[in-house]
């Protein structure tokens, strides 16, 4: 299932604007960024993927670890707001990983998630351009090299790297 918004698929000034001006709030405002990923697959082990629109590529669904908030209860929001999907067990840690990519100082917690339950089809809205379930043997192509390589961890049950 591929969800599509085609009037909010084009990155605009704005959103890159905007995402240049938070990054550069919390690399300013927090000694550490944390970020969440997670990792859901369906019984048919196909992951669930967004495509933003205001950054290119296919990516795990995730975002910033809030102040006062706790790793898996950032994954469980973001994954609420960003793909309406309810996370109904535990979700089990893949690993940690440096993210030199968004700053020297920020770090990527990645969760696998099997057991949950959408909750509805994503709304468009400005955040997000599309999203869907992927079989794991046939990513879109734009799918980004630090989710691919996460995916090939998990799959292949290989040692997780150190950096995202």
């Amino acid at each position: 299932m591929i969800i599509r918004f085609p009037d909010v698929t084009r990155q605009t000034l704005a959103g890159r604007s905007m995402r240049w001006a938070l990054h550069t709030f919390w690399r300013f405002s927090r000694g550490l960024t944390m970020g969440v990923r997670g990792v859901v697959l369906d019984d048919e082990d196909r992951v669930f993927l967004i495509r933003h629109t205001y950054v290119s590529g296919w990516h795990l669904p995730g975002g910033g670890v809030e102040t006062g908030e706790t790793a898996e209860d950032a994954l469980r929001r973001e994954l609420h707001e960003e793909a309406c999907i309810r996370v109904d067990g535990e979700p089990v840690t893949h690993g940690v990983f440096h993210n030199p990519g968004a700053s020297r100082r920020d770090h990527v917690v990645v969760y696998v998630v099997r057991a949950f339950t959408v909750a509805g089809i994503k709304a468009p809205d400005r955040e997000i351009a599309e999203a869907g379930f992927f079989p794991l043997d046939a990513l879109p192509e734009a799918t980004t090299a630090a989710t691919r390589r996460r995916l090939a961890e998990i799959r292949d049950g290989l040692r997780p790297a150190q950096t995202w």
